[in-house]
């Protein structure tokens, strides 16, 4: 079987293309990324000799080149990750997130439908649900409800996703994700940003009151749910994948100092960011029923197992944080072409 990864450099991208690549033999991977800031190579280090992967640098918002790209490799299957998935970031320029999570998920459908790509999954973020008063959960029939051009380019992305399994047949299913964390992510996101900052004695910024709420999913118990859509889930369906764990942000940045060894007195409250929702909160149970996927890491193992891997990989940290990893990509893949199956 011949899988399409796109954005596999990123966070939850790379620990996919690891996953899939630790199973069966039968299997080529191709990892399509645009290597934009969060795309980072370092985390495929431990597979890029595989001979059964291989990386395409392409940007999905070049039509031509994603088409091409895609034909030249000849999937049965596409995974889509690819997306600029920070709010804070869509809320300071929300042209980027329009670009590449809406346009360039057209250009991956055109591309797929084109060529009758089997199998077709794209993956999305539950914060397209917005705010949830307690006792609510959203399951997939839930209204979208956005709240930053973020979540607004995943709703739009989604329905057109689903609406090329309605009108083109294309087999399309839609994952809607809860907040993942794990080894290898990016340090803009809440808990590695905490865990990096704490580890570095910096001051750990808390927006508003910190009771925000979120649901937590471990990277892997993720990937494990996207590899379960991908073998058993409905074209033209919808499927919530949450970690079954809520909790305020501020409880978890106590956590984290907790596990750090650093004083709570690293936390620094700041002004909350425009439209933040206060809670998220979905239901698994159609996912579950359908492949009988659960969750398999709780989140105290899971955080004491990525505060583990920031402490051993401070390296990592320092050359995302300065951008070294990006000056060392630009050298290497910036300035000539990928030829397929020669990245």
């Amino acid at each position: 079987m011949k899988i399409l990864v796109t954005g596999g450099a990123g966070f939850i991208g790379s620990a996919f293309v690891r996953l899939l690549l630790t199973g069966s033999e039968d299997l080529e991977v191709a990892n399509l990324d645009a290597l934009t800031y969060a795309g980072n190579l370092e985390n495929l280090a431990s597979v890029e000799r595989d001979p059964r992967y291989r990386f395409l640098h392409v940007d999905l918002r070049d039509a031509a080149a994603t088409s091409s790209a895609v034909e030249g490799f000849g999937p049965d299957a596409i995974v889509h990750f690819a997306a600029e998935s920070h709010v804070d970031r869509s809320i300071l320029s929300p042209k980027p997130v329009i670009d590449t999570n809406f346009t360039g998920t057209f250009h991956l459908l055109e591309a797929a439908r084109r060529l009758e790509v089997a199998r077709f999954v794209h993956v999305s973020t539950d914060e397209v649900y917005g705010s949830i008063d307690e006792p609510g959960e959203a399951d997939e029939t839930w209204p979208l409800r956005t709240s930053s051009p973020y979540s607004a380019s995943k709703a739009a992305s989604d329905l057109l996703a689903l609406s090329y399994a309605a009108t083109y047949g294309l087999n399309v299913s839609v994952t809607r994700a809860s907040n993942n964390y794990g080894p290898f992510q990016f340090p803009e996101k809440l808990i590695p940003l905490m865990i990096s900052n704490a580890l570095a004695d910096e001051e750990l910024p808390v927006y508003g009151d910190g009771q925000q709420v979120r649901d937590w999913l471990y990277v892997d118990d993720h990937c494990r749910a996207i590899r379960a859509v991908l073998e058993k889930g409905r074209g033209g369906e919808i499927y919530n994948i949450g970690g079954t764990r809520d909790l305020p942000n501020l409880d978890v940045v106590h956590r984290i100092l907790a596990a750090t060894g650093k004083p709570d007195s690293l936390i620094r409250y700041v002004v909350d960011r425009p439209g933040h929702d206060r809670r998220y909160a979905i239901t698994s149970e159609k996912l579950m029923r359908e492949t009988s996927w659960r969750p398999q890491v709780d989140f105290e193992d899971g955080l004491a197992e990525t505060v583990g891997w920031y402490r051993q990989n401070t390296g990592w940290v320092e050359r995302v944080r300065s951008g070294a990893y990006r000056e060392w990509q630009e050298r290497n893949y910036g300035r000539r072409e990928f030829e397929f199956g020669r990245g």
